[in-house]
């Protein structure tokens, strides 16, 4: 992609007009694009995500300390929620980021989950670009447009707490019975197993998941489960 197009981009999308865009551009370089372009490309993003990170989590907390009174452990999980990957992979994806990247050729071939994280940490150094640019005041309005908007809806859903406490209120609440994990199979050598783990709410299986360790898999099969419930829920 051409300069301009990133100028476009940021002025159309993002309604901001850079100073400098190619700070801008370099949020959207990931480290392997270097690889197959030393001559023309000497900097990634990294630094800016560095950065960014800061600047997200000030925003955040600033943000929650103003406005809710509760304790620390709360705002310490909404927080979380609010600035973990995949929430802010979202909000790139919400802004199209995704056509902007520059990756090599093989990173452009990878995974979901190496995606995911690749446009979150693109999403970290946009907002270092962003406050690097245009200030604080810029860098924090961003914030609350494409992440603390989202806030409502978290609460609402619940989604900011840990995905096995939230299961264990739900199956409580729904069905007067606590969670039990079981592990289904475990697969590969010693050193790098793989564990498929179900849970069971009254002896039926609510959600399934794997993972490298058995937590892991208890996680996700955590979250598996609380799909289930809430598409319940959503039915009604």
């Amino acid at each position: 992609m051409e300069p301009s197009q990133y100028q476009t981009f940021a002025e159309d999308t993002l309604k901001i007009k850079f100073n400098d865009i190619d700070l801008l551009i370099t949020a959207f370089t990931h480290r392997s694009y270097l690889n197959e372009h030393r001559r023309t490309v000497k900097t990634h993003n990294e630094r800016l995500e560095f950065l960014g990170d800061a600047v997200l989590e000030l925003v955040v907390t600033e943000f929650l300390y103003n406005n809710y009174n509760d304790p620390e452990g709360i705002l310490t999980n909404w927080r979380s929620s609010l600035v973990r990957t995949e929430s802010i992979s979202d909000a790139a994806k919400s802004f199209n980021f995704e056509p902007l990247l520059r990756l090599s050729r093989g990173e452009s071939r990878g995974t979901s989950r190496a995606r995911t994280q690749i446009l979150a940490n693109c999403f970290e150094a946009v907002i270092g670009a962003i406050y690097l640019d245009q200030g604080y005041d810029k860098a924090k309005g961003f914030i609350h447009q494409s992440v603390i908007s989202k806030f409502n809806k978290i609460l609402e859903s619940g989604s900011w707490m840990d995905p096995k406490s939230h299961l264990q209120e739900l199956a409580q609440s729904k069905e007067s019975a606590t969670p039990v994990y079981r592990v289904i199979s475990e697969e590969g050598p010693d050193h790098d197993k793989t564990f498929t783990v179900g849970v069971f709410v009254n002896n039926q299986l609510r959600g399934q998941g794997v993972g490298p360790s058995k937590q892991a898999g208890q996680q996700m099969a955590a979250e598996s489960a609380l799909k289930y419930y809430l598409k319940d829920d959503n039915s009604q």
